[in-house]
């Protein structure tokens, strides 16, 4: 039995969020990738840099581990834009023309020619009331809250797909076990025979040989062909993994440190193993491991 995940959240997701109020529309993106913990940074417009330690804190509440990206970019409608004239450049542009004018036969320009004229006219910053300017925050930090909340059912999503995907390696990872345990080589009778066929040759070329050294090279020889207690503790960590996979939260880093507890004990497998079928249920396992590591790395 693989027994049910609960909520395990991936480090990947991105989410968008716009809003506006009256004359300034605003858009947040969040992009997040995986990281060893959380690191965040923020790109955000001149005059909103107080809202730095507001994002850090509040994705820091959100994910506790991936590299996040949080942008914010605002406009302000060209409808609610105050303009105003240049007259200073209009009037230089003006005296231009009239000296032009009785050397130049062309059309006197039109007033939407002048008024395109670059700096001709010039956008002006209203004044705005620390009341109006309060609540767009207030607004602005809301929709950073929204963007949140989707990111983490995104990440949530996501991590669903994941713990299913890694159920799955530990279900191979475990039939792979099954098999190498079965295994002919992996029973006592071969054992047996494959000590007594080690023995035969050692006293073949030794002779004179104290009965204690050969209880010790019998002990090194079955040591080095017994690889049930590698099952044994594969079998634990199998059990480990999805015990974690039921308890859900923050499981990464300790998935993370089971893989590599895997590896080591399939490694000890494969070099024990003199037996062509063990050492080809070795490299599976092997393979198996390390397609587990892969979907392990993106759990937060």
């Amino acid at each position: 039995m693989t027994g049910q995940s609960a909520v395990v959240h991936s480090m990947t997701g991105f989410a968008r969020q716009e809003g506006g109020d009256e004359g300034v529309a605003w858009a947040w993106e969040i992009r997040t990738v995986n990281g060893r913990s959380l690191d965040v940074r923020s790109r955000l417009p001149g005059g909103y840099e107080a809202l730095d330690p507001i994002i850090r804190k509040a994705v820091a509440a959100a994910c506790s581990r991936g590299n996040a990206q949080v942008n914010l970019v605002v406009k302000r409608s060209e409808a609610a834009q105050a303009w105003q004239l240049n007259e200073d450049l209009l009037q230089q542009i003006l005296e231009v023309m009239e000296r032009l004018r009785s050397r130049l036969d062309a059309a006197p320009p039109r007033l939407d020619g002048l008024l395109g004229l670059r700096g001709v006219l010039e956008p002006v910053e209203e004044e705005e009331s620390t009341e109006r300017r309060d609540a767009r925050f207030r607004r602005i930090e809301a929709d950073l809250q929204a963007a949140l909340g989707a990111l983490v059912a995104m990440r949530s999503e996501e991590g669903l797909r994941l713990a299913e995907l890694a159920q799955g390696h530990l279900q191979s990872i475990e039939t792979l076990c099954e098999a190498a345990a079965a295994c002919a080589a992996t029973q006592p009778d071969a054992l047996r025979q494959r000590l007594r066929e080690q023995l035969d040759l050692l006293l073949a070329e030794t002779s004179g040989v104290a009965e204690d050294r050969l209880a010790q090279e019998a002990a090194i020889l079955v040591s080095k062909a017994d690889v049930r207690e590698e099952l044994d503790r594969l079998a634990a960590h199998i059990e480990a993994a999805r015990d974690l996979l039921r308890e859900g939260g923050t499981i990464g880093r300790k998935l993370d440190f089971l893989c590599q507890e895997f590896n080591r004990e399939a490694n000890t497998l494969c070099s024990k193993s003199a037996d062509v079928e063990l050492t080809r249920i070795g490299l599976d396992l092997k393979s198996a491991i390390e397609q587990l590591r892969e979907q392990v790395q993106n759990i937060e």
